[in-house]
């Protein structure tokens, strides 16, 4: 049974460009007898819930979201959630009930974000439905990304404008680890076919930093607003973003300049190392380079890519030399052609982005230095987490 008044609050996103609110998205919200509000979610959720009232449910919210636009100002725009069932159970050329409510209330479609929810129904039924939306001038999200593989399925056959990343991984990702990889990987993937994303469940400091290293457009969640009832002011949020911003920059700033400092260590022990392998000295007078602890490993190629030593490492008080990558050839590696591109002509240091080393299941980055007359490329492992 469904207790309550239907209702929808509103729930800011925030621009990252401007700090302004730039839309809001929709949120039913049941009144209670006591005043109260109650989610709707759970209803949505619970299987037992009979599908025709949860139908007629989901359109009283949508039409009293429709019914209230006109409070909120005309650069706004508003996401309304679909829910893939329902667009299953729509007759071919049927005309679509969310486009009538648009008609009925005279709201430009292209004012309109219809977030397409839960990784159920059609896909082709699906795909059909939003070329409509779309041909009216509406855009097409996609909520809940990365929460299922099927969503890349998704992706390709919607073509979405905007990707809301899923808000568990997004928060798990801003805690660092194997979901920030997922993660940034997603947004790469976004930006690539031409896609806004947005980060949900963004109630942290550092959960909006990870939001704007990942390139997002709008952001949403508790660190500004929850879902009210009334329409916030436009600039509301404008002078606290820009200070979280602020803070973000100067962030970023302090690891520009640890990185700089790396590269300044890193150059000296290229200095020590390659004096070593030109001298062809023995590993015994290699001293133990405690100053730079991050050192994972290093060996030489040759200009093609070959490993030409073993990999020397410090084990137990001493250098111990692991033959087993001798011969292997690691030109297709990223860093490598980069090295080659940018190094090879001033044999100028270079150091690649963060990568998960496949053998130590450790995130590395490798630096390089092409020497004796360009014929050798000294290369280092390096354990960013001790970064």
């Amino acid at each position: 049974m469904i207790d309550g008044q239907p209702l929808a609050c509103f729930q800011p996103f925030i621009d990252t460009a401007t700090g302004r609110i730039a839309g809001v998205e929709a949120l039913g919200r049941l009144r209670q007898a006591n005043g109260q509000l109650a989610s709707v979610g759970p209803l949505f959720s619970d299987p037992r819930t009979n599908a025709i009232a949860l139908r007629r449910l989901d359109r009283q919210l949508r039409d009293n979201a429709l019914s209230r636009l006109h409070e909120a100002p005309s650069d706004w725009f508003l996401s309304l959630n679909i829910s893939p069932r329902w667009i299953s159970r729509l007759r071919p050329e049927q005309p679509l009930p969310s486009l009538s409510q648009l008609s009925k209330y005279g709201i430009d479609p292209q004012r309109i974000v219809f977030e397409i929810t839960e990784l159920g129904g059609d896909i082709q039924r699906l795909a059909e439905v939003v070329t409509r939306y779309r041909s009216a001038g509406a855009r097409i999200a996609i909520d809940d990304f990365g929460a299922g593989y099927s969503q890349l399925d998704r992706v390709l056959a919607l073509q979405p404008d905007i990707l809301k990343l899923d808000m568990r991984l997004f928060q798990a990702a801003a805690l660092g680890g194997p979901s920030s990889d997922v993660v940034r990987a997603l947004a790469q993937m976004a930006e690539k076919t031409g896609c806004w994303i947005i980060a949900e469940g963004v109630e942290t400091d550092a959960q909006l930093n990870f939001a704007l290293e990942c390139g997002s457009r709008y952001v949403q969640g508790f660190l500004f607003a929850g879902a009210q009832e009334d329409f916030f002011p436009t600039a509301d949020f404008v002078e606290p973003f820009a200070q979280l911003r602020q803070r973000y920059v100067q962030q970023k700033l302090a690891e520009r300049g640890r990185l700089m400092i790396m590269r300044r260590q890193l150059s000296e022990l290229m200095a020590i190392l390659q004096a070593w392998a030109q001298a062809r000295a023995p590993l015994s007078d290699l001293p133990h380079l405690d100053a730079f602890p991050w050192l994972l490993r290093f060996y030489q190629c040759d200009r093609n890519g070959t490993q030409l030593t073993p990999n020397l490492e410090w084990r137990n008080n001493a250098w111990v030399a692991d033959n087993r990558y001798m011969g292997h050839n690691w030109s297709w590696r990223p860093y490598f052609y980069h090295l080659l591109a940018q190094g090879w002509e001033d044999r100028q240091l270079t150091l690649s982005n963060t990568y998960r080393d496949a053998t130590s299941n450790q995130y590395c980055l490798t630096a390089g230095q092409f020497f004796d007359n360009g014929e050798r490329l000294l290369l280092i492992d390096i354990d960013a987490v001790g970064l």
